[in-house]
Parts: structure tokens; C-alpha cells; sequence
């Protein structure tokens, strides 16, 4: 595996941070996910763009123009295997003494980034679909924000893991729903396509995105709203995105079957439509 680190291009077992750096010390920075189809970087734009957000909302300069971060994930997709990767860019404050104020004068900024392979969800999860468990939204209030400080979900996501699950279902307030720990939710009830709306207490996801464009353009009715946690326990289906796991059905929810048990469906139109996309929009 090749990896790009402040400027240079090395195998990943040759990259190395000092102890120093804010990212390892405080977590100061933030990160990126981009999907890579035919080697080619989806919605590119679209990802830049919420890098920025995440860099604006930390008061972090960007190290890079949109034009710079392009020609470097180029070269890093060249730089690795597979037609398919998901690429991680990580983006850090800088090394400084320790000190909770921002360093003064500003140091130059940790920028990191590594290619993966970029796997679809096997046959028998899209077949049966998987579990979730719900819990209260204990993060903070800006997860609008790509933060690498990540331990709240990290956490979170572990009790879906230590419960056989896939995904834990975030309940700000015992009143309504954010995300999941790792990715978007949506609710459907009486053929309508549920989804919580972008603000600072959710991730803005962009395959959330494509999901809300292809109902529009599908004729899918759809709305999106604040989601009742009630909403959520009578949902007739519930489903999951994200940019690694694509769509998926949730079939179980804290050890009792949603609806019927089965992927319903609104996920079989959607699923489909997303594949139709993916073959027809993203890989060209």
C-alpha cells in the first residue's frame, strides 16, 4: 500500500508522525472518506466541499486548492490496486507543544491520506439484512463536523458490535433520531422515505445525498424532517447508507424484528436504483 504524508508518496510501514502532533495528542483535525469507482474519485467536489466545511468549522487553513487535493488523489489512486478504493484523508493542526490554545505563530498542518479496497456488501446481508441497536446521542453538538476525535462513536458502534449488530441508532434526547454511529438512517412508513434533516447534530453524508436524488427523481415520495424516536420503533422499514456499506436494510432493531423481518420494498427499488447509478453515473 502506497500513502501520501506531507508531501511524499511511501509505502504505509514507512510513514511516521511525531508523538507531538495535535491530531495524536488532542485530536485536533479532521477527516475525509471518497469513494473511488473505475479509479475514478466520486462526487470529488462534493467531498472538497465538506472537507472545507469540516476545516472552517475547526478554524484549520487548508493545506491545499481544490485543484492541488484533485491532482493528489490522482496520483494516489495510480498509486494503488484495484479499480475500486475508498480513499482516507486526514488532515491535523500540526506538531506543537502541548498546549490547548491554537499554536502561535500557526505550524505547518499534519496531511495524511491512504487508499483501501472498496468492497460491496455481500449477497446474504442484502439478502436478510442486518441488526442494529438504538442508544442515546451522547456526542457533541458540531458532528456536522468530520472530527478525527471520534471515541464517542467509536463506543457507540461497539455496542452494536458486542451485540452481533451492524449498527448502533442515535437517539438525541430520548426525543428524536440523528444518525447511526457510522452512518445515515432512514425511516420508511406508509410508502414515504423518511430523512433527519443536515444540521450541526448530524454528518451530512453524500450517499445520503444520492439516496434523496434518486427518490426525487424516481418519484419516491419523500420528506425530510425531524425524525420522532417513536417513528423509528414503528418503522415499516429502516435502512442504512454510507459511502463503504452502500444501502442496507435493517431487519432487526434491539433484538426484535422491524415490520416483518425482512429487507422490505422501498429497499428493493432503492437498492436497485442505486446499482443502476453506480454502473450508469458513477463509473463513467
Amino acid at each position: 500500500m502506497t500513502v501520501y504524508l506531507n508531501g511524499q508518496f511511501m509505502p504505509l510501514e514507512e510513514a511516521r508522525i511525531p508523538v507531538l502532533d495535535r491530531g495524536f495528542i488532542f485530536g485536533d483535525g479532521v477527516y475525509e472518506v471518497i469513494p473511488v469507482y473505475s479509479r475514478r474519485a466520486f462526487r470529488l467536489a462534493e467531498h472538497l466541499l465538506r472537507l472545507q466545511h469540516s476545516l472552517d468549522g475547526i478554524r484549520l487553513q487548508n493545506p491545499h486548492s481544490d485543484a492541488q487535493w484533485a491532482h493528489l488523489i490522482d496520483e494516489l489512486i495510480a498509486r494503488n490496486n484495484g479499480e475500486d478504493q475508498y480513499l482516507y484523508l486526514h488532515i491535523t493542526r500540526g506538531v506543537a507543544r502541548r498546549d490547548h490554545a491554537f499554536p502561535k505563530p500557526p505550524v505547518a498542518p499534519t496531511v495524511f491520506m491512504m487508499s483501501s479496497p472498496l468492497l460491496a456488501p455481500p449477497a446474504e446481508l442484502l439478502h436478510s439484512g442486518v441488526g442494529a441497536v438504538s442508544a442515546t446521542d451522547n456526542r457533541w453538538l458540531r458532528c456536522d463536523i468530520k472530527a478525527i476525535a471520534l471515541l464517542p462513536n467509536v463506543l457507540l458502534r461497539q455496542m452494536a458490535v458486542d451485540a452481533g449488530c451492524a449498527e448502533t441508532i442515535l437517539i438525541r434526547d430520548n426525543n428524536f433520531m440523528t444518525e447511526g454511529a457510522a452512518s445515515n438512517i432512514f425511516v420508511v412508513k406508509s410508502g414515504t422515505l423518511l430523512a433527519p434533516p443536515k444540521d450541526n447534530l448530524m454528518l451530512p453524508g453524500i450517499t445520503y445525498d444520492v439516496i434523496l436524488e434518486l427518490a426525487a427523481a424516481n418519484g419516491i415520495p419523500h420528506q425530510v424532517r425531524k425524525i420522532a424516536a417513536a417513528e423509528v420503533f414503528d418503522a415499516d422499514e429502516l435502512l442504512l447508507t454510507s459511502s463503504t456499506k452502500e444501502v442496507l436494510a435493517i431487519t432487526r432493531l434491539d433484538g426484535k424484528p422491524v415490520s416483518d423481518g425482512r429487507p422490505g420494498p422501498m429497499f428493493a427499488r432503492l437498492y436497485k436504483l442505486y446499482q443502476d447509478f453506480k454502473r450508469d453515473v458513477m463509473r463513467k
